[in-house]
């Protein structure tokens, strides 16, 4: 049985070592420490002691994005992103969002996928904006809006 549960910076190494785990260019230290508090939420997912996922999200007026969501990859294919989405979104929700937005990899077809289904709809793209081993990649932009059209 996973606990969920909000961290605070004093969870800082733990979420780094999922960070690390999951990502060819993740954070920084500095970035992960930056967007605990403040504006930024998060959730986290532990199996016993360990911490083995979350999500940061970010709030600006009514809109929100979802910043970083990892699963380590010993448990992935679980379940566990889904239910960190529904999560942000429902926080979303309860929050009076009027838009959610992310960026993903475009080579990213299981997190496009998740996110497809969980009712994003891609907006546009980013080009070149993530660092690769040979370059850079695509962003596909995706969002939701609780209005049925975005309020942009």
């Amino acid at each position: 049985m996973y606990e969920f549960k909000s961290v605070d910076e004093s969870y800082l190494d733990a979420l780094m070592n999922v960070e690390l785990a999951c990502h060819s260019f993740p954070w920084s230290r500095n970035t992960m420490k930056s967007c605990i508090g403040g504006r930024y939420f998060n959730l986290a997912v532990f199996d016993g002691e360990t911490l083995i996922a979350f999500y940061v999200g970010e709030q600006a007026g009514p809109d929100y994005t979802l910043m970083d969501i990892c699963v380590h990859p010993t448990w992935q294919r679980r379940g566990i992103a889904k239910q960190l989405l529904t999560h942000f979104i429902d926080t979303c929700t309860a929050r009076d969002a009027e838009n959610v937005f992310l960026e993903v990899r475009a080579s990213n077809k299981n997190a496009i996928h998740l996110y497809e289904q969980a009712g994003f709809i891609e907006m546009g793209v980013r080009k070149n904006y993530y660092p690769t081993a040979n370059g850079n990649e695509d962003a596909i932009l995706m969002g939701m809006s609780f209005f049925g059209e975005f309020g942009i």
